[in-house]
């Protein structure tokens, strides 16, 4: 393999078939190349280890593209401010993008991406197959992963929070309440985070030798439609759980609805549990008992992280999990 340093595109273009030009617009990610042409010059690209250097300045240098997998949530509005707290101060501007539900881009926006030459890119609960990881890496285009959504390869930056011990301490919680039969509305079964919350949960019911029961765990999509739909099965059960620990605050919020129409009362009928601590949980009634996820320093410290690589440096700590808390308010009580 050619080293990066004595690889050029000459060679590149000499190699794949192609002219510069044609080898310059992959690069860039110009649209106007056949896909059969992309695929011979990207894979040329990779196996030389080609880095293009990174300007100084130039199109594009002042911007990070945010990439959600969803954005129509509360909690992504605090992603997006803390991003803004350490990009605005840096002059940087701030490009969105949302994938419709899914954890990864289309080539259509990583070719978008390549042409705006950003800083860098910032995924939350989304990410890049091993080829696009490759092409951002070959145009020094870094990115950090927010809430990942799947286990990342080694030297992929991750910022997240400490989701095992967020169900830990909301699972806990219950249990020193009196509540011996609880349930849970997770995330989707897909994602890293859903999981290890359950997993938190799992490990206190351990801890308290009480058997896992399967059949009180639904796996949801964080949003308060699945909330509603699930709390709404298990509460309507012959031997319903006396609490419910929801893997997101909206998802608490559809439980809750859900209980009231079945004419249940909150907490003295079922208590309930959130997670995230998004802003509105302390206004709602009754006050949602949740895990308070540090959302905007996750945003933050995954931006002061993606700055620091654009700039050259390499982090001390690829991986950061930052610390969760529990926050009891009035949605949970013992048992009847």
């Amino acid at each position: 393999m050619a080293s990066t340093q004595a690889t050029t595109i000459a060679e590149i273009a000499l190699e794949a078939g192609v002219s510069v030009p044609t080898v310059s617009k992959v690069l860039n990610g110009r649209a106007d190349v056949a896909a059969a042409t992309r695929a011979r010059v990207e894979e040329v690209i990779e196996r030389h280890g080609y880095r293009r250097r990174r300007a100084s300045s130039g199109a594009g240098s002042g911007l990070i593209e945010l990439v959600f997998h969803e954005l129509d949530s509360p909690w992504a509005l605090q992603i997006i401010k803390g991003v803004e707290s350490v990009a605005g101060p840096a002059r940087m501007g701030v490009v969105l993008s949302e994938l419709g539900g899914e954890h990864r881009p289309p080539q259509e926006w990583l070719d978008d991406v390549l042409a705006r030459r950003p800083r860098g890119v910032i995924f939350v609960l989304s990410e890049l197959d091993p080829a696009q990881r490759a092409q951002l890496e070959s145009r020094s285009i870094p990115f950090v992963v927010v809430d990942t959504a799947g286990e990342q390869p080694p030297g992929v930056p991750v910022v997240g929070s400490q989701n095992w011990a967020g169900g830990l301490a909301a699972t806990r919680h219950l249990l020193g309440l009196g509540h011996r039969r609880i349930g849970v509305v997770s995330g989707p079964r897909d994602v890293l985070c859903s999981r290890a919350r359950v997993d938190g949960y799992r490990s206190a019911l351990d801890e308290s030798g009480l058997p896992f029961d399967p059949d009180l765990v639904r796996w949801g999509n964080f949003f308060v439609d699945g909330g509603y739909q699930h709390g709404t099965e298990l509460l309507s059960r012959a031997d319903r759980p006396t609490a419910i620990f929801a893997g997101a605050d909206f998802q608490a919020l559809g439980v809750i609805r859900a209980a009231r129409d079945l004419g249940l009362r909150v907490p003295e009928d079922v208590s309930v549990v959130g997670y995230d601590d998004l802003p509105v949980t302390e206004w709602v009634q009754p006050g949602l008992t949740t895990v308070r996820q540090p959302l905007e320093d996750m945003a933050a410290t995954a931006t002061r992280m993606l700055l620091e690589i654009a700039n050259g440096a390499t982090p001390a700590n690829l991986r950061i999990d930052l610390a969760t808390e529990l926050v009891v308010r009035s949605s949970t009580a013992p048992p009847a």
